[in-house]
């Protein structure tokens, strides 16, 4: 599967799903275990597991998610992201605007992406 270039993905530049679901990943992608993602950015939840913080509020928004969601809108650590931001979407044909997608986005009054 061949994901569209990082400027002509509207992934890059929604944020609906990092306004939309909890992100809970396991505590070794954290920079302190030897991982990616920053450790301020993070909530324990459980031994063993981390949420990225501000995605546990009654109306989640990613601590890293900065800019408009659905206008101009970028993760302030695409680079480290935890594994479920990198896996989202990876069920579409084209990597983008799968059924979650499309969920994240309705939440946001946005419609569905292209498949």
């Amino acid at each position: 599967m061949t994901l569209p270039s990082f400027i002509d993905n509207p992934c890059t530049r929604c944020g609906a799903c990092c306004a939309s679901f909890r992100v809970d990943f396991a505590s070794e992608e954290l920079q302190s275990a030897g991982g990616c993602v920053p450790d301020g950015l993070a909530v324990p939840l459980l031994p063993g597991l981390h949420r990225m913080r501000g995605t546990d509020h009654a109306r989640p928004r990613c601590a890293a998610l900065v800019g408009k969601v659905g206008e101009q809108a970028s993760c302030g650590i695409y680079e480290w992201r935890p594994n479920p931001c990198r896996e989202f979407g990876l069920r579409a044909p084209q990597g983008i605007g799968d059924d979650a997608c499309a969920r994240a986005r309705r939440m946001h009054g946005l419609p569905p992406l292209p498949v």
